[in-house]
């Protein structure tokens, strides 16, 4: 089968290329093309655009680009269109993906063909915001795949629409990594994950820095380079630092880290399935305004997934106004070895793991989905 893949920045490009690598093991005829990244093209098929044309986040981001992205936009519409697959699997970044949806749930009955079924694998976080999206994928979504065990009462329950809970990936993934390995968390390492952006690092690595100044000696300070950023870039945020820059080596260095500041997003459920503690740290452009829309636009209480998980707080959210160098620096110090919440933290940890449960996603999802396209 013919199978059309859209992830459109750097954990996308990592959980679309597992699920490849599932649906090819299942089906010996699979045929991929897809908007994606370099993990997917090392699976096999077609990279049509890599996500580093795509990855614009934020309003004046998306404006400045905008011709760019509705330029792709069409572009990925004619090339479903021409390349007639059988079925179109969206990964997350629904900006982009929840309009390629409706084009072609309207393809598929304009040329009244069995094929274009649109399958969303990592389902839109629409329990957060923008919740009235529901009614566009209710009508342009044909199988809905999730990964947070919370979704199923919100799409099920509160919207009436059926969907395929998988497990989730990060999971999947890191007890792959973690299998062979007869140790970890062995190093002095104090990890710094500043965001996949370079808006992201921009706004919350240099207060990542100065929040770790005074550890200097104590630990080693080795930042996660974001496979879509140059390393080059890290260059004037580094410059005059003892911060280490390690580049696609981030599951080797939470391996070892004995603590971490990280930006929110996948890699907060990443350093927690490592079992490292954290502090979640988002800083904003006017951070008041962010502050006081949070409180009254947001559907939800958190930012992190490890506490959207746990539907309390585990890890400490420093987002907006809450952001500062001395929060951070405390926040940090309670979460080191001896510090006052690191071993209640580590203790959470095994709930998030256990809400997470033993499933394989790609390879769950994957069957799922060749059984579903060869009835």
């Amino acid at each position: 089968m013919k199978y059309y893949l859209i992830a459109g920045e750097a954990s996308g490009d990592l959980h679309a290329s597992h699920l490849m690598q599932q649906l090819q093991q299942q089906d010996a005829a699979a045929e991929f093309r897809f908007f994606g990244g370099d993990m997917m093209a090392a699976v096999g098929g077609t990279c049509v655009k890599h996500y580093r044309e795509l990855a614009y986040m934020g309003f004046l981001p998306v404006l400045l680009h905008l011709r760019t992205i509705l330029k792709n936009m069409r572009f990925c519409k004619e090339d479903i269109k021409a390349w007639q697959p059988d079925v179109v699997i969206l990964v997350d970044y629904p900006g982009f993906n929840l309009d390629i949806a409706k084009y072609v749930h309207q393809l598929k009955f304009k040329v009244q063909s069995s094929k274009f079924k649109v399958y969303y694998y990592i389902s839109p976080k629409i329990w957060a915001w923008k919740e009235h999206r529901i009614k566009n994928i209710k009508r342009d979504v044909d199988e809905l795949f999730s990964i947070l065990p919370f979704e199923v009462d919100f799409f099920e329950k509160k919207h009436h629409y059926p969907i395929h809970y998988v497990g989730n990936p990060t999971a999947s993934e890191v007890r792959q990594y973690l299998a062979p390995l007869t140790t970890h968390h062995s190093s002095n390492i104090i990890a710094l994950l500043a965001g996949s952006r370079q808006q992201e690092i921009k706004e919350n690595l240099p207060a990542m820095i100065e929040a770790t100044r005074h550890l200097v000696g104590q630990y080693e300070l080795v930042l996660a380079g974001a496979p879509s950023i140059e390393p080059s870039y890290y260059d004037q945020f580094l410059k005059g630092t003892q911060v280490r820059l390690v580049v696609n080596e981030t599951y080797p260095l939470l391996a070892k880290a004995t603590a971490a500041l990280v930006t929110s997003g996948t890699a907060t459920l990443e350093t927690c399935m490592f079992r490292v503690p954290q502090v979640v740290c988002y800083r904003t452009p006017m951070p008041r305004l962010f502050g006081f829309l949070r409180k009254y636009f947001l559907k939800v209480p958190y930012v992190s997934l490890v506490n959207l998980i746990a539907n309390r707080e585990v890890v400490k959210e420093l987002v907006a106004n809450t952001f500062s160098v001395g929060a951070i620096r405390q926040e940090l110090e309670a979460i080191l070895p001896g510090g006052s919440k690191r071993e209640a933290m580590l203790s959470d940890y095994e709930e998030i793991h256990r809400l997470l449960g033993e499933s394989d996603a790609p390879e769950k999802a994957a069957t799922i989905m060749i059984n579903l396209l060869r009835k």
